[in-house]
C-alpha cells in the first residue's frame, strides 16, 4: 500500500540549496522547476519548495535518513569539510541509533542514522 516518503522542505534560494546538497552531500538533481526542486541520492529523495520569507531560526524542517554506513559516511563528510550540527556529533544514542546531525542553508535538520 504505502511505498515511499519523499519529505518536503522549505528553501529560501534554490540555488544555494541546490549547491550545497549536490556539492556538500553529494546528491543528485532529479527535477527544477521555478520554486520547486527534487534530489536524490540512491533511494533518498528530497523535494524542496521556495520560502523566501523564511526565518532560519524559526524553521523547524527536520529529516531523518537511515544508512548502513554511517562511520564511511561522517568520514566523507568530514572529509570535505562538511559542517557538523555542534550539538549533534556522531555518537550512539540511547535509542539504538548511530547518528549525527547537521543544518542546511535553511536551518532543516538533516539526521543520519544506523542501528546499532
Amino acid at each position: 500500500m504505502l511505498t515511499e516518503i519523499c519529505p518536503k522542505l522549505p528553501m529560501r534560494n534554490k540555488a544555494a540549496t541546490k549547491l550545497y546538497y549536490l556539492e556538500q552531500l553529494s546528491f543528485e538533481e532529479g527535477a527544477d522547476y521555478d520554486d520547486y526542486l527534487i534530489l536524490f541520492k540512491g533511494n533518498i529523495e528530497i523535494h524542496f519548495f521556495e520560502f523566501k520569507e523564511l526565518n532560519p531560526k524559526d524553521n523547524y524542517g527536520q529529516v531523518y535518513i537511515r544508512t548502513d554506513a554511517i562511520d564511511a559516511f561522517y568520514q566523507s563528510l568530514c572529509n570535505k569539510d562538511v559542517k557538523i550540527h555542534p550539538a549533534a556529533p556522531l555518537a550512539d544514542k540511547p535509542w539504538g541509533q548511530r547518528e549525527f546531525s547537521l543544518l542546511d542553508p535553511d536551518a532543516n535538520l538533516i539526521t543520519f542514522g544506523q542501528s546499532l
